[in-house]
Formats: C-alpha cells, structure tokens, sequence
C-alpha cells in the first residue's frame, strides 16, 4: 500500500500580506479625506481629483497582487512605486506654497509607506532600502531643501522598511529550520516503528538462520552466513537509511514546507553537503561491523566521495592481505573540525617494511588508494599494523576541504 504524505505549511509572511492589504485600502480612504478636507489649499484640484482616481482604482484592482509574495511580481511592484513617486513629483503642482511651507503632505500622504512595505516583504531588507531611497529623493525634490519634518519622514520610513524586511529574511530562515526539525522527528519516529516491527519478524528468523545454518554446516553454513550479511544490511538500512532530507518551498509565498513522510530520500542535503553515513552504509556486512554517530555527518560531496573511496581501498586490503575469515570495523568520528574514520582488522598485520618495498616494487594501492586521496583533500592517513595484531587504518579529512577534490 502507497504511503501517505502529510504536507504542512507554515509561513509567518501571510499574516504581514493581510496587513499590508489593509494597510493600503485603509491608507487610500486617509489620503482622499485629506484632500476633502484641504479643499483650499489646492491651486489645481483637477490634477489631484485625477490622480486620487487613479489611486483608488489601482488600489482596489490589484488587491489581489498584495494577497501573497507569489503575486506581488516585479513588474507589480515597480508600478506601484512609480504612481506613489507620481504623486509626490506631483504635488508642487497642484498645492499653494503655504502648503508646501507649512510641511503638508503629498498627495499619496502616507500610502506611499505601503507601496515600500511591499517591496520589504516580497524582496527582504535590501529591496527596502532601494524603495525607501527612491521615496526619499521625491520627498526632496517636492520640499525642495532638507526641510527637519521631511527628514524626519525619509528616515522614519527608510528605518521601519528596512527593519521589516530584515525581519522577514529571519522569519524565512525560521521557517525552513523548522521545517527540517519537524521532519526528522517524524521521519525518526517512522524509523523506530519499523526498527521494532522488523526486529521482531524479520531480523530474528535471519538470526536464527544463521545460528542453525552454522551448526549443521555444509549448504546449510553457506545459507547462514548469507542470512547474516543480509542481518547486517538490513539492520544497517533501518539505524539510518530512513531519514529523509527536508524539502522546502522554492517559492517564499508558500512558506516552509514539511513533507512527514518521504518515498525517495536523497543522499544530499539542502546545503550541498552529503551524509558520509549512507556512503559507508554499503561496506556493512557480516564481516565488517560500522559504528557510526546517530547525526548526520555533512561534508562536501567530492571529500565525502573521496573519504568512502579511501574506506573501500583499506577494505580490499584487508580482503585480500588479512585472509577470507578477518572481521573488519569501521568508527566514524565526527569531531567539530574534522572527521577521523578508523579501519581496523585482526588480521596478521603488515610486516615491518613491507609497505616500503612494496612501493618500490610499484605496488602503490595504500600510497595512491589511500594517501593520494587523503592527501587531495587536505587530510592525512596513518596506518598502524604491529606484526601479529591486526592493521590500523586512520583517515582525518578537515570538514572544510582545502585540497583540489574541494574546489571541483
């Protein structure tokens, strides 16, 4: 049966697009009474009542275009600027110089903060500042000289638009960073629940499997020691193969997007970064034990390839040096800087020099497979193997990769 996807939406801009719709009707209405009740003051009423016509028609029509940042386009937003800086420019024209002395207002009055609030929603605090300093050279212009009270209101309006939208490009961040909790304790929760339902079916008759297979011996050991690499496979996929990676809106008008339950998960973050867990995860078997931190363990896609490929390098070794019944461990460690993986087997070890005369015969698999790697990336490989204890393998990769694999 299909799984069910549960989407949810958050998004703290719709309620700032409601205000802003009001903002702008509201602010309309204040503009047209003014003008009612200045009457006098203008020398050329015609002009205004045509100008506050258009106003109260483009307000009303495009109600919808301030529903949503989807709505609110460019195209939208650049309009609208230039009928509030129409009716600043304009206001010289059609009032006595009382008014204008007297430190009046224009002919948008204060409607024109909503046309800059727009452009702070839709765009951040940048677009704001390039509203409000547009705004603020048409109030120059109309006064005519930095006037105290026209100064006020630039700065006035500069300041609470950028500080909007400043607020909004935090609130977006927000959202997205809820967005990816909300989904891993979800995607956590799934996991447990099949961890439990698999462990007691599944992995128990593969454990009994093998366990029988081992004592009648013959097919039967063969069979057995099938079932438990698949043992380990699986319980490898269930620990950490189920959390999926966050998938948030493109668009900022739908706000952060948590998808509870994820059919196809992806290796790769919204970041960029990749999961070095679910790169090692295949190395797991019957004879490899991988012991890995419950967090993700980021780095960038080329390290992160690289490093697995070095891991896979120390394990052929250890398949084709150390014998066919050598166990093997892998421990990732995921420290604040780096991250340090160890391949360790109990094989014979490597005799002193061995490695040395290799590489002058020109077998260079740990020099080129494993250093050269490491060596790309900025980190280092050292290898311990006492005669009769095993070998050692540790590889340290700086997170920040500063060789040539992190610069492709």
């Amino acid at each position: 049966m299909a799984k069910q996807v549960r989407v949810m939406r958050m998004s703290v801009e719709q309620p700032l697009w409601r205000a802003l719709t009001g903002y702008r009707v509201l602010t309309m209405l204040y503009a047209v009474g003014l003008f009612a009740t200045e009457y006098d003051e203008f020398d050329r009423p015609g002009i205004a009542i045509a100008y506050y016509v258009v106003l109260c028609v483009w307000t009303l029509a495009t109600l919808p275009r301030v529903q949503n940042a989807a709505a609110c386009t460019k195209r939208f937003l650049a309009v609208d600027l230039s009928i509030a800086i129409t009716g600043i420019v304009l206001t010289p024209l059609v009032v006595n110089d009382h008014h204008i002395d007297s430190g009046g207002p224009t002919l948008p009055s204060i409607w024109t903060a909503g046309s800059v609030l727009a452009f702070a929603i839709k765009g951040g605090w940048r677009w704001a500042a390039l509203a409000s300093t547009a705004v603020a050279a048409a109030n120059l212009f109309e006064r005519g000289h930095p006037a105290r009270d026209t100064v006020h209101n630039v700065i006035l309006v500069w300041v609470a638009s950028i500080a909007i939208g400043y607020v909004v490009e935090v609130a977006r961040a927000s959202e997205r960073t809820l967005a990816r909790a909300l989904e891993i304790e979800a995607a956590t929760r799934e996991r447990e629940r099949l961890a439990r339902d698999i462990h007691d079916s599944v992995l128990q008759v593969l454990a009994m499997v093998q366990r029988r297979g081992a004592v009648m011996g013959g097919e039967a050991a063969e069979l057995g020691r099938m079932a438990g690499e698949q043992e380990v496979a699986l319980r490898t996929l269930v620990s950490g193969g189920l959390t999926s990676v966050s998938r948030v809106s493109r668009d900022a008008a739908q706000g952060a997007v948590v998808h509870v339950v994820d059919d196809e998960p992806d290796d790769e973050s919204v970041d960029g970064s990749l999961d070095l867990r679910a790169l090692l995860a295949p190395y797991a078997s019957a004879k490899v034990s991988l012991v890995e931190p419950g967090a993700p363990v980021p780095l960038p896609p080329p390290a992160a390839r690289e490093l697995a490929a070095a891991v896979g390098a120390a394990l052929d070794n250890v398949h084709r040096h150390a014998g066919e019944h050598a166990r093997a461990w892998i421990l990732v460690e995921d420290e604040p800087d780096e991250v340090i993986v160890t391949v360790r087997d109990d094989g014979p070890g490597i005799p002193e020099g061995r490695l040395a005369q290799a590489e002058g015969e020109g077998r260079l698999g740990v020099a080129l497979s494993i250093r050269g790697r490491l060596r790309e990336l900025g980190g280092s490989a050292e290898l311990i193997s006492p005669p009769g204890q095993g070998t050692e393998v540790e590889l340290k990769v700086p997170k920040v990769s500063r060789g040539k694999a992190g610069q492709r």
